[in-house]
């Protein structure tokens, strides 16, 4: 029965690539040549670590639930049918839809070969993988103006209390002898996104209590901000105090990884100010509180 349950799944996942074959090479692509797609990339690997380390807890019992697995894969290849020829859907509404579809027949697919009990098993690996389906345009570019908007508010903070004469107008900050936009390639999307999903895989790896996992996660979120406001600060900063060349050089190309490194080390604090005994075995059907 194992090997049957095995098969049944791998023929259910080989499906899908065929299937789908379409809307994830335009995800992959988008992950490559988008910067506020580019954490796309790690969400399979991580999910298939997280897996992997889950198992050494859980311990569910398998029983397939064919009833419930069917009905959620024909949601799935309804949803799927609807985004590739349904309605007037732009093109990247029609990718966020197909993507959607396309995880929950994955989960969909454990359900049915594996059973209810193993998909609660491994509930964090398994809807993490909702992290592959990329925003519409116009949430990301709602997104991009939050941070625009976060981050030029925060560094004018950062010059006022560094005792900096500075005044603000939308994304531009004004200093003696220089304005400075905060432009949508200086919204830092990338390292932000980047940032709330290490977080997530922290929080699981090393967190229990879902209120805890919820407080480092929500903090996460004005942390993204903030580094990027540190990393606007110490740009202009140096360029006042020591050379221009600050303000195109390598530190503002390619220095978004150091301050996204800090952050990184700001949640890692928090997760040990909030740390908890070890973690226990899971069945499937426990709960966490």
């Amino acid at each position: 029965m194992s090997r049957k349950r095995n098969l049944e799944f791998a023929f259910l996942i080989a499906f899908s690539l065929v299937f789908w074959w379409i809307p994830l090479a335009k995800t992959f692509r988008l992950a490559w040549t988008n910067e506020a797609y580019t954490h796309i990339i790690l969400i399979v690997p991580l999910s298939l670590a997280l897996v992997y380390f889950d198992s050494k807890t859980a311990r569910p019992v398998v029983k397939p639930s064919h009833r419930c697995g069917l009905f959620l894969l024909a949601v799935a290849l309804v949803l799927a049918c609807f985004a590739r020829w349904g309605g007037t859907l732009t093109s990247d509404v029609r990718l966020t839809l197909g993507m959607i579809a396309i995880v929950l027949w994955w989960i969909a697919s454990v359900v049915f070969s594996f059973g209810i009990p193993v998909f609660r098993a491994y509930l964090f690996p398994l809807c993490f993988l909702f992290w592959l389906v990329p925003l519409p345009d116009f949430l990301v570019n709602r997104i991009i103006e939050a941070l625009q908007n976060g981050s030029a508010v925060a560094t004018r903070w950062m010059f006022q209390l560094a005792r900096v004469p500075v005044t603000q107008n939308g994304i531009m900050l004004s200093l003696p002898d220089l304005d400075v936009v905060v432009e949508r390639e200086c919204s830092s999307i990338r390292s932000s996104m980047v940032l709330i999903v290490t977080t997530m895989v922290l929080t699981h790896l090393f967190l229990r209590s879902w209120w805890r996992k919820l407080i480092v996660v929500l903090v996460a979120l004005p942390l993204s901000v903030a580094k990027n406001a540190l990393r606007i600060f110490v740009i202009i900063e140096l360029a006042i105090r020591v050379s221009p060349d600050y303000l195109t050089g390598d530190l503002h190309r390619r220095g978004g990884i150091v301050f996204l490194m800090i952050a990184t080390i700001m949640v890692g604090f928090l997760l040990w100010l909030l740390r908890e005994g070890p973690l226990p075995a899971r069945d499937g059907s426990s709960q966490h509180v």
